[in-house]
This record gives structure tokens, sequence and C-alpha cells, in this order.
């Protein structure tokens, strides 16, 4: 793993809502922190309503984490558009990530319940 990222067990329970609808929640989701960047949590995929995301077009790459697949996240007031990403296969280091949902905070609510 690069040396400044962590990956950890987020303890507590964990939503994800989109125009007030609940798309998830968990209890077994991670924190992966990056440098200087603010804590990211990773949702596994069973704990998403995956009825409520769209797989888009969008790809980025990490060169630490790899390839990422983006996700439009449909609610109840319309699309927020590449709102969700996930590492369908991580590079090692990060492997833990795998089978995991993020979401970005400015386009969707993450709140710690």
């Amino acid at each position: 793993m690069a040396d400044h990222i962590s990956i950890r067990d987020a303890s507590g329970t964990w939503v994800v809502r989109a125009s007030g609808a609940v798309v998830g929640e968990s209890t077994t989701a991670l924190e992966l922190v990056e440098g200087g960047y603010a804590p990211v949590i990773y949702f596994p995929r069973a704990d998403i309503g995956m009825s409520f995301l769209e797989e888009s077009a969008t790809t980025t790459e990490c060169p630490h984490k790899g390839t990422a697949t983006y996700y439009s996240v449909v609610g109840p007031d319309g699309e927020a558009r590449d709102a969700a990403w996930s590492y369908e296969n991580p590079k090692n280091g990060v492997s833990e990530i795998a089978g995991h949902i993020a979401f970005h905070t400015d386009r969707v609510a993450v709140e710690k319940l």
C-alpha cells in the first residue's frame, strides 16, 4: 500500500442519502485516508440499494488505487451525476476496498448515525 493511504473499519453506523432517500446504510463500512485529504467512507456494495445507482461512462485512474468506475445516483429529486465510485479491481495494498462504493459528499449526504 502507498505509505500515505490508510484503511480501517469505520466505527458505528453510516448512511448515504440522495434527495432525502436512504441509498445505503452500513455497520461494516471502511474509512480510507489518503495524504491530507478528508477521510472517505467506502460502503460494502451489499449495503447499498444498487437500484439507485446507474453506471456511467466516466472512469479515472489513481496511481495508488487503480481505475475507478463511476455511478450516478438517482433519487426522488433527480440525478446526482457521477456521485459514486468504485475500484472494481484495486491495486495491491488497497484490496480491502474491492466490493465497496464511495460517494462525493458534495452531491449526496454521507453521515454517521
